[in-house]
């Protein structure tokens, strides 16, 4: 199996360098996504003392001509905090800080999208609309080869994998238990793991996160994930039909929900948001992958758990429908429901201002209203 080779260097030797006191000092972190829309970097810097809230974390810059996102010739770019978490890789009183790129002019950068996210976010919080988003990935060796598949051959058909126990059956669980681990740590709200019907495909769920929120975690929680993968030598992809063939690609599906669907009757609420979703399919399909659908039309063939990338559809229990209903909400009346369409390379600031501006602001047709 091909690894890295900075995940075969002496960790122990580390360690004794980690263990040293840092004088009172802070090393911050400071994490954005770079011109793929993907793609996440990061840069540390030294604080005289632990930063207790995200304003004691001063602005900062980078070189966009090195992460697509500017010219040579006028490359400064501002990295804005706006999210502090914990550091789990240097441990307190360290800190990761998820920030927005502005360009020269101050103004957003193309792939910053938790601007227009975070305005309108504040425009529906009286609705108080809930997230949860279940992120799926696969573990390939640095060679782009399946973690753990034979080296000239597959491994048997899908059917045990799906949050299945034994060697033969998971490949990577170390990975997910020190993601899981270092997310809590961090203070990221993530809520569960398992591993998914292909080998070395894994998931995890973030949420419920309200507002802007689920966004900043969700990133943070896909930055943690690559740091992790890089200790062990392997890489994350979030590329939504990694494999062709029979094998399942990977999702983003999105649970969601309002203050009047999450209480009696909110079935009547839930049942009208999906009405308007249908006749805005084509702009959530544009929105849902960072290519405009190009990524999920590999993956949204009406096989292997999806719908169609071309037809809308929802019904409880339903995981081959664009939108299911669980089917426990169906049963009492109430609750929330599952967008299934997200790609698993989504931008979740677009995917959660999406379902907002279609549900709650009404918005029709393809394009969006610059609020």
């Amino acid at each position: 199996m091909s690894v890295s080779h900075s995940s075969r260097l002496n960790k122990g030797v580390r360690e004794q360098y980690m263990k040293l006191p840092q004088g009172g000092m802070a090393q911050v972190t400071y994490v954005w996504i770079d011109g793929t829309g993907e793609g996440v970097r990061c840069k540390t810097r030294t604080l005289d003392q632990e930063p207790k809230t995200i304003d004691e974390i001063p602005e900062w810059n980078f070189d966009g001509s090195s992460t697509y996102q500017a010219e040579g010739s006028n490359s400064d770019m501002y990295l804005v905090p706006v999210q502090m978490f914990r550091d789990p890789f240097c441990l307190d009183p360290n800190k990761l800080v998820m920030c927005e790129v502005l360009k020269y002019n101050r103004k957003s950068a193309e792939t910053n999208l938790r601007h227009t996210c975070k305005k309108i976010m504040e425009m529906v919080g009286d609705h108080r609309p809930w997230f949860g988003m279940e992120q799926e990935y696969t573990l390939l060796g640095i060679n782009g080869h399946p973690y753990g598949w034979p080296e000239n051959g597959f491994p048997g058909p899908q059917g045990p994998y799906y949050c299945g126990v034994g060697a033969d059956k998971v490949y990577g669980r170390d990975i997910v238990e020190a993601h899981y681990k270092a997310c809590l740590y961090a203070g990221i709200k993530i809520c569960g793991t398992n591993a998914e019907v292909m080998p070395s495909q894994w998931e995890f769920q973030v949420g419920p996160c309200e507002g802007i929120d689920m966004g900043d975690h969700l990133w943070m929680a896909r930055f943690i994930l690559h740091r992790v993968c890089e200790d062990f030598g392997v890489v994350a992809t979030l590329d939504p039909k990694p494999m062709t063939g029979n094998w399942n690609g990977a999702g983003c599906h999105t649970n969601y929900s309002t203050e009047s669907m999450r209480v009696e009757g909110g079935l009547k609420h839930i049942e009208d948001a999906i009405e308007k979703l249908g006749k805005r399919h084509d702009y959530h399909i544009c929105v849902y992958d960072p290519r405009g659908g190009k990524d999920n039309s590999r993956r949204l063939t009406g096989q292997h758990e999806t719908s169609s990338i071309h037809e809308f559809s929802a019904g409880v229990a339903n995981r081959g429908a664009s939108i299911r209903i669980p089917r426990q909400v169906g049963q009492e009346g109430y609750g929330y429901f599952e967008d299934r369409r997200p790609a698993a390379n989504c931008d979740p600031y677009a995917v959660t201002e999406a379902l907002v501006r279609t549900t709650i602001l009404n918005e029709t047709g393809s394009e969006t209203k610059d609020y």
